[in-house]
């Protein structure tokens, strides 16, 4: 079954249970309602007999009766003395129903009419009980069949100051049965009419939302069957649907940038690791012709291997580092920047001889952070300016200054038009493509920051040389103080 039935038949359902709660409540209201109304009604006729005080509309005579059905004994083949048919069930022809009864009980339990009319009301035990009792305040409510009319039956006692006995009061219940039989027909017609409404606006509705689901379903189809992720994705409101829409649209995107940026990965990644792979063919066929070189050729050749070697290692390992993104599963913890920094100048010092120098502020030293992602991305910096100073007298410095990392050096700085351009991936300035590297040291740089939701920036130093780092933002900065 399909959603848009389902709310349809939900709607139509909740709605026939409200009108159905509502009619069945209404329905007892009305039904105790009347009741009370009746027995108030029999009981006053009951006091008003007791009073001596004649009531109208009373059943028919003695006498009637006995022209009629004989005292009721013949009322099954000729009608009922009430006006009932023979049948019991309706009044016969050309009469009307009596909807009041009323006789007197003696102490002995025995009726008589009232003013010559039948004693046409049934009594039992419980009604002898009263009339013989003399309980000035005994009285007794019952429903009774007359001649197959229904009616409400008080029996109440006269009192000993009275001679004892009861009177005993009817009242016809056709009217209030009438009365609730189109209560309950309305009610389920009320019911019906309310169904079918409900389940018309539900399935309006119904179609109104499930149309946007059914073409966002159409669309993730297209998309499992095609792989392509420019699917155009159908993203209107801003209810549930609209913002599942949205989402996913987000999503798609993301997903293609990402796909982009992988392919593009792969391509520069084919491009740069061709140059290492040229120059290790080209010594490994100088290395087949190795009695036909020198001791300084071979020496070269092997020291050559060598570089090539470390560079293409170096390459392989950032592009897995790339590709994987393995920062990301670094969990973040409290990282004391000056202790990292002093830790990469210090391995900096050791691989290369020269000075480097931490400047570092005692407050905001310590950031939130991924610590091997944060360490990595200022030993990048920190190798980049010893690779493009080298042979410098002056130290390489370590800035730190509340979330804002500098490295300076004195190289011969970058170029004005390649400053936009030094931490896109691979990207290396025509003047340094000599230099060993990837190009893909900055981009990790950028990388990092931009998780730790900073930015990279490049600048050359006034005096020569340049000066590059990364921000980190403020949510990440802690306000304690470096240790020391």
């Amino acid at each position: 079954m399909s959603l848009a039935r389902r709310l349809t038949l939900f709607f139509a359902g909740l709605a026939v249970l409200v009108a159905g709660a509502i009619g069945v409540l209404s329905y007892a209201a009305t039904d105790r309602a009347i009741n009370a109304e009746l027995q108030a009604n029999v009981h006053d006729a009951a006091v008003s007999l007791l009073s001596g005080e004649t009531l109208d509309g009373l059943g028919p005579t003695e006498q009637a009766g006995d022209d009629d059905a004989q005292g009721g004994q013949d009322a099954d083949r000729r009608g009922g003395p009430d006006g009932t048919s023979a049948a019991g069930d309706q009044p016969a022809p050309g009469r009307r129903a009596t909807s009041l009864l009323a006789q007197t009980l003696d102490i002995h339990g025995t009726a008589s009419g009232i003013d010559g009319r039948a004693a046409l009301l049934p009594v039992d035990a419980v009604d002898k009980q009263l009339a013989a009792a003399g309980d000035d305040h005994g009285e007794r409510y019952r429903v009774a069949g007359v001649n197959g009319v229904r009616y409400l039956v008080i029996t109440h006692s006269k009192g000993y100051q009275r001679g004892g006995g009861a009177v005993m009061v009817g009242r016809s219940l056709a009217d209030r049965d009438g009365v609730l039989t189109r209560l309950a027909g309305s009610v389920v017609l009320v019911a019906l009419g309310v169904a079918v409404v409900a389940a018309l606006a539900g399935a309006l509705l119904a179609r109104r939302l499930t149309r946007r689901l059914v073409r966002l379903t159409a669309a993730v189809e297209e998309v499992t069957a095609t792989g392509r992720l420019d699917v155009p994705v159908p993203a209107e409101g801003r209810d549930e649907v609209g913002r599942l829409g949205t989402a996913f649209d987000s999503m798609l995107g993301r997903l293609a940038r990402s796909q982009d940026d992988q392919q593009r990965l792969v391509a520069d990644a084919g491009h740069e690791l061709r140059t290492p792979l040229t120059s290790l063919r080209t010594n490994v066929s100088l290395l087949r012709r190795l009695d036909e070189l020198s001791p300084g050729e071979r020496q070269a050749v092997l020291d050559d291997l060598g570089s090539e070697t470390r560079e293409l290692t170096a390459l392989v390992n950032e592009l897995v580092e790339l590709a994987t993104q393995r920062r990301a599963e670094e969990e973040e913890t409290d990282v004391d920047l000056a202790v990292t920094a002093e830790r990469v100048a210090d391995r900096g010092r050791r691989r290369t001889g020269r000075e480097v120098r931490v400047d570092a502020d005692p407050v905001g030293a310590v950031v939130r952070g991924r610590a091997g992602a944060l360490e990595r991305a200022l030993s990048n910096l920190v190798d980049n300016a010893l690779k493009f100073d080298e042979g410098g007298s002056e130290p390489v410095e370590i800035a730190l200054h509340a979330g804002l990392v500098e490295v300076r050096d004195r190289g011969p700085g970058i170029p004005e038009d390649e400053i936009d351009r030094i931490f896109d991936r691979f990207h290396r300035a025509t003047a340094v493509r000599s230099l060993p590297g990837s190009g893909l040291g900055l981009s990790i740089v950028k990388d990092v920051a931009e998780s730790h939701d900073g930015h990279v920036f490049a600048e050359n130093r006034p005096g020569g040389g340049a000066v590059i780092g990364f921000t980190l933002g403020a949510r990440r900065l802690q306000t304690r103080s470096n240790p020391g």
